[in-house]
Formats: C-alpha cells, sequence, structure tokens
C-alpha cells in the first residue's frame, strides 16, 4: 500500500522559511510527476509547484523567487522550500505523487495527509 507523508510544517515569522519534506513508500514501481498544493480555510486546494521525473519545475505566480521545489528519486521524496514567507502563505500543504504501484499499469494521484504551515507575528 502506497503512502505519502509530509513533515517539516509549523509556526514561523513573516520573513522566516520552512522545508517541507514527502516521502513515497510502499510498493512503488515508478512516479511521474510530483507536486506540493495548499488549501487555506474556505479556499480551494491550489496546486504550489510542481516537479517532473526530470526535474523540470512550474510554480504559481505568488510564489515564484520564493518556494524551490526539488526532488531525491532515489528517497522518492519531494521537498519544497520556502523562503520569504508571507501571512497569506498560512495554509495546510499537501503533497501529490503521480505513480505506478506494484498493483496497476497505470499511474494514480495519490495524496499525503497534510501539514499545517502558519505565518504570523
Amino acid at each position: 500500500q502506497v503512502q505519502l507523508v509530509e513533515s517539516g510544517g509549523g509556526l514561523v515569522q513573516p520573513g522566516g522559511s520552512l522545508r517541507l519534506s514527502c516521502a513515497a513508500s510502499g510498493k512503488i514501481f515508478s512516479i511521474n510527476d510530483m507536486a506540493w498544493y495548499r488549501q487555506a480555510p474556505g479556499r480551494q486546494r491550489t496546486e504550489v509547484a510542481r516537479i517532473t521525473f526530470g526535474g523540470s519545475t512550474n510554480y504559481m505566480e505568488s510564489v515564484k523567487g520564493r518556494f524551490t521545489i526539488s526532488r531525491d528519486n532515489t528517497k522518492n521524496t519531494v521537498y519544497l522550500q520556502m523562503n520569504s514567507l508571507k501571512p497569506e502563505d498560512t495554509a495546510v500543504y499537501y503533497c501529490k505523487a503521480n505513480l505506478v504501484d506494484s498493483g496497476s499499469y497505470f499511474p494514480q494521484d495519490f495524496w499525503g495527509q497534510g501539514t499545517q504551515v502558519t505565518v504570523s507575528t
């Protein structure tokens, strides 16, 4: 059974930094894109950043230049380095992996449980 486990959230002051990690485990055959999403109270879940297996990246406009997504394919892990954090970055952050597990032929999306990031004085 595939699991995605996030870590690294917490409370930080404006201008501070946090690094989120998300490790995929289980009977995984291959992982395609990995991504980070966030959801603030009363808002829809939106994609923050995405990275392909080969390392190509995309970011939502409001985090460009502040956030960096990366991955370690040997560890099935994706990271999100968040710098210059703002109060509007406060949300629950979720990772998503599009992967093929040992029980299927086609890729599917798997989600982590979410980690809270709060930016406040």
